[in-house]
């Protein structure tokens, strides 16, 4: 609403003829925003958090007593610290260990599926399967960052091995100081 502004006294200054300059009583409208603020953050709904399910074997006892997975088909990624991976495809005693940044490591999943499936290319199973081993050395962002990779690239078949660490894995990290 507009208000003028009109002298306390009430008498009218001699010689001048002045007008009284409009005021806005912004009141209201403050009132209006605050209502509309209180509105829309009540009925606001936030977003809801969503996790990725991860489904882990039942420990065993005996190493031994494990299904064997198919070493030709096999990558196992080894995480460690300063964003560093170790990596080998089939088995860790008679396959080269190799290092990457984790900034690579799609590059080196796509190279390796494409390595598995020319290789296996009469069988029907020829999709790869990636063990992926956390160290204690590791971070949990490059954990998630990995797992991220194996559903972009499209990768079905995963586990996560927290557990068993080879002794050929565990001198290779310690050589290279990851």
């Amino acid at each position: 609403m507009a208000t003028l502004n009109v002298p306390q006294s009430g008498k009218a200054v001699k010689g001048s003829s002045r007008k009284p300059t409009p005021r806005v009583d912004l009141t209201a409208m403050v009132d209006l925003a605050f209502l509309l603020i209180t509105f829309f953050m009540l009925t606001t709904s936030l977003s809801k958090m969503s996790a990725m399910e991860i489904a882990k074997p039942v420990p065993i006892d005996d190493i031994t007593q494990q299904e064997p997975w198919p070493a030709s088909r096999t990558l196992t990624v080894l995480l460690g610290k300063d964003d560093k991976v170790a990596y080998y495809l089939g088995e860790a005693a008679k396959s080269p260990m190799q290092i990457a940044n984790l900034s690579e490591i799609r590059n080196t999943l796509l190279a390796n599926q494409k390595i598995v499936a020319e290789t296996h290319k009469a069988s029907k199973d020829q999709e790869m399967y990636v063990i992926i081993k956390p160290t204690s050395t590791s971070v949990y962002k490059n954990f998630v960052d990995v797992i991220d990779e194996m559903g972009i690239n499209k990768i079905n078949t995963y586990a996560i091995d927290d557990k068993y660490l080879l002794d050929e894995e565990k001198s290779f990290m310690s050589a290279k100081g990851i």
